[in-house]
């Protein structure tokens, strides 16, 4: 297939891009960038909203991951404006686009996050489950109704519901690794809160899973099938480290640091199943965490 990617130097993008172009596929990238010369790149600017229509005739798919990050920094009026402008502004951007090709893409595949079902506590959540409050979850609720124009124009759209994706390469897990291996990681807040995590192999094995299955459209959770605990996660951490995890966070402390993200990416309680990719035959690479951060680390 020909495929079109947004997000393309982001975490799960630069496992993606290979993962697509060594399976036979043509990738283009779209790049905020000066696109360079043979390298398959074509140029957006979604604040400008600049997109080159006529260049994206022919594409079978694409795969739309672009977005500000939210882990970055702390929660100003200026960094949440950026974080729904680049998710909203962007896709609605690239599906009035993809609506006004004489022959769009057959799929969509559309980033949004867990982080739509707000903090549940302990409650199971599936595909079904209502989107919860907070500003995350209005965010990827916006988000996901940006695709509209694909939507209508007949565009198969999936919401890529994605979860903590772990990696040594970046995302959360790298962020912890030196506190962790220095002997200084621990419990995060009441350490009952829930965290659906999901290795970074399974992300890209995922999504082309949901490239290829025409019966998959709408929301699909991109999760391991096992979320657990933050206390179960630093134990198993600690574990694989062979470190000790004796420093606790409070969640007093935590909201101090990091002010009101504390409580979206680090309190807040998610339990959420994939419920979709079982049910269409997906099989996971890594169904639990600690084999999985093993082959994540390299440690046997």
């Amino acid at each position: 297939m020909h495929i079109l990617v947004t997000g393309a130097s982001g975490l799960v993008g630069s496992a993606l891009v290979p993962f697509l172009t060594t399976g036979g596929h043509a990738v283009t990238r779209l790049v905020r960038a000066v696109p360079r010369p043979g390298q398959g790149e074509l140029p957006w600017d979604p604040a400008a909203r600049s997109i080159p229509v006529p260049a994206m005739e022919g594409l079978d798919a694409v795969i739309h991951l672009a977005g500000e990050s939210i882990a970055s920094g702390r929660w100003t009026v200026e960094k949440k404006a950026r974080i729904r402008d680049s998710r909203v502004q962007g896709t609605r951007l690239l599906c009035d686009a993809l609506a006004q090709l004489v022959t769009p893409p057959k799929v969509l595949l559309c980033a949004s996050a867990i982080g739509y079902y707000g903090n549940r506590g302990t409650h199971t959540l599936r595909e079904e489950s209502a989107a919860g409050q907070g500003f995350l979850a209005d965010v990827c609720q916006a988000w996901e109704a940006a695709t509209a124009p694909a939507v209508q124009r007949g565009i198969r759209v999936v919401f890529l519901r994605l979860g903590v994706v772990l990696s040594a390469a970046g995302g959360a897990l790298a962020k912890m690794l030196t506190p962790f291996r220095l002997g200084l990681g621990g419990v995060i807040g009441p350490g009952t809160q829930y965290m659906s995590w999901v290795a970074l192999e399974d992300v890209v094995s995922a999504l082309h899973h949901a490239l290829i299955t025409a019966s998959i459209s709408g929301p699909l959770n991109v999760v391991a099938p096992q979320p657990v605990t933050n206390r179960e996660f630093t134990n198993v951490l600690g574990q694989v480290l062979r470190r000790p995890t004796r420093f606790p966070l409070p969640a007093p402390v935590a909201r101090l640091v990091l002010g009101e993200m504390a409580d979206a990416l680090l309190l807040a309680s998610l339990r959420v199943l994939p419920a979709r990719l079982t049910a269409t035959g997906y099989t996971f690479h890594y169904p639990e965490l600690e084999p999985a951060l093993r082959h994540l680390l390299g440690t046997p």
